[in-house]
């Protein structure tokens, strides 16, 4: 099982940026395929942006692309999700994921929300116009 510690959420003005991080620990020293994905009130939770193992290779949805990046710090297991040009339709709670079962050196990426099997505990997003 995977332990994922998420912080950084916050509520900014449209145009405003935030950042948000994900540090994955486990009994392991492994290293997961992780995403971030968010969920608006009465809306399913949809993804955001995902990348490899390695984070190498990464995937937007296109709502986000050229205004949010994600980063991958492999040594300290970590995640980032840096938001730029937030817009009111961001706003969200945002939760980090990890999938656990995966080939060493995989470079697969994945997008949909049932491929993680670890899940953080959600940190709110809120974009005022």
């Amino acid at each position: 099982q995977v332990h994922l510690e998420t912080s950084g959420g916050g509520s900014v003005q449209a145009g405003g940026s935030l950042t948000l991080s994900c540090v994955a620990s486990a009994r392991t020293d492994s290293r997961y395929p992780m995403g971030w994905f968010r969920q608006a009130p009465g809306k399913q939770r949809e993804m955001v942006a995902v990348t490899s193992l390695t984070g190498r290779t990464s995937n937007y949805a296109d709502s986000v692309k050229g205004r949010f990046t994600i980063s991958k710090d492999y040594v300290k297991n970590t995640v980032y999700l840096q938001m730029n040009g937030l817009r009111p339709e961001d706003t969200a709670v945002y939760y980090c994921a990890a999938r656990s079962e995966v080939a060493a050196g995989s470079e697969n990426i994945y997008r949909n929300v049932n491929h993680y099997n670890n899940w953080g505990q959600g940190t709110q997003v809120t974009v005022s116009s």
